[in-house]
């Protein structure tokens, strides 16, 4: 780089890390191409399909209703990230859940893309709160989903919760469902990912909480989530900058902050 001084390289390093880890690519040639993998760790599963929360999980905690037509628009962008899972709403109660009130308009309202799953939750079965993962399983659940909700949870409590529930359930039926209160998410993500598990629900910008633990917030953010297996090697197939995009509408639109550290950091970051 001849006499380039040593602030522009590091500058120009950057911005290439940007553009490996949050598939960039070159803004004026209008074309994301996909991102550069990083050698994959062993011991790793090689493809982690990212269970997106936020439009049902994630504003169902907001203590502000959020407009019909806005739900509908952050799950239209969501579903053009490369998501293929989507949780769109709840059809509960609105006496309990006033939030998730609209959820045959946003079914309806929503552009339903191929490829891509728009499950919805369903929690007041009969008798199905007390079931738990083994019955679950046996009634014909494909797959089910371990929260740590309020956020306490460690590496260590992960790894002993694994052990213990996959001597009655295959690794294949599992997936991790983690909130970052304590801020040890990503570490009980690797955690799990290094045990086999291959399904992780996230919040885009992290929204979320937990409405029956004073203090809880909200889910991992799916930004930082894919941050990290994209600098593990893992692929999902979702465009990191269209997640952080679909973030930023949704936060400027509740008049919040986004929860993402990737987000904080690097999506206001000017790519030259």
């Amino acid at each position: 780089m001849g006499n380039v001084p040593s602030a522009v390289k590091h500058c120009l390093s950057y911005q290439q890390l940007l553009r490996e880890h949050l598939w960039i690519g070159d803004p004026g040639a209008g074309v994301l191409p996909a991102p550069v993998q990083a050698t994959q760790l062993p011991g790793l599963p090689e493809y982690v399909k990212i269970v997106e929360v936020g439009p049902r999980d994630g504003l169902q905690n907001e203590k502000t209703i959020v407009p019909t037509n806005i739900k509908i628009e952050l799950i239209n962008q969501l579903s053009q990230t490369g998501l293929s899972v989507i949780e769109v709403t709840s059809f509960v109660s609105a006496k309990w859940v006033p939030q998730m009130a609209d959820h045959t308009e946003v079914m309806k309202g929503i552009d339903q893309r191929p490829g891509v799953h728009y499950p919805v939750l369903t929690p007041n079965l009969q008798g199905f709160h007390r079931a738990v993962s083994k019955k679950l399983y046996g009634m014909g659940c494909y797959e089910i989903s371990l929260g740590d909700t309020i956020g306490v949870g460690t590496p260590g409590n992960m790894k002993k919760m694994l052990e213990s529930v996959m001597k009655e359930i295959p690794l294949s039926a599992l997936a991790v469902h983690c909130h970052d209160t304590y801020g040890q998410a990503l570490a009980n993500i690797l955690t799990a990912l290094q045990m086999g598990i291959s399904v992780v629900d996230s919040s885009v910008s992290g929204l979320g909480g937990c409405p029956y633990a004073k203090g809880a917030t909200g889910n991992v953010a799916t930004e930082d989530v894919i941050y990290m297996l994209n600098g593990l090697g893992i692929n999902t197939g979702v465009n990191l900058y269209k997640v952080m995009e679909a973030g930023n509408f949704i936060c400027m639109a509740v008049n919040k902050t986004t929860n993402s550290k990737v987000a904080q950091a690097s999506f206001n970051v000017g790519i030259e």
